[in-house]
């Protein structure tokens, strides 16, 4: 009886053990410190492990990924141009600077918000959609990580 006893808390526990490291994983997810710290290490690889995927989902999921990633970039470097004008000017901006500067700022932001729909729907139909909403969550808390960041070593126009 006490071995049947030990033979199931054993199997309770092999099968819970997974189960809280997911737990663990998803929890450092929500914690924004945690976010950050896992990213200034390798990105790819904090993905790879908070999305758990099979072989077959990942050999579908990374060039989905990878151009999603590219298309992030193409947003930020338009996004950082713009701001290196802020930065750099360090005093009152004229008017048709600051329209400029508006213009620039809601183009970045809106080549993300195309690129984040296009990776969407890719990865809907790529993935299982939990796994697919799993990442489309993970890649929102990243970049607003990121947002954040950015705005508070940003100043406001003088």
């Amino acid at each position: 009886m006490i071995r049947n006893l030990a033979a199931l808390l054993l199997a309770v526990a092999v099968i819970a053990s997974p189960l809280a490291r997911a737990q663990d994983a998803a929890s450092g997810v929500t914690d924004l410190s945690a976010l950050r710290t896992a990213l200034q290490g390798d990105k790819k690889a904090f993905v790879a492990a908070t999305m758990g995927l099979n072989d077959a989902e990942a050999k579908k999921f990374w060039p989905i990924y990878a151009d999603f990633q590219r298309d992030l970039d193409a947003a930020n470097r338009k996004r950082s141009l713009a701001l290196e004008g802020v930065i750099a000017l360090n005093k009152p901006m004229s008017d048709l600077f600051a329209r400029n500067l508006a213009r620039d700022l809601i183009a970045a932001d809106d080549a993300e918000a195309r690129a984040r729909k296009s990776m969407q729907s890719r990865m809907l139909k790529a993935l299982p959609a939990t796994k697919a909403v799993r990442y489309v969550q993970l890649e929102s808390k990243i970049r607003a990580a990121y947002a954040y960041d950015l705005a508070a070593a940003i100043p406001l126009v003088k």
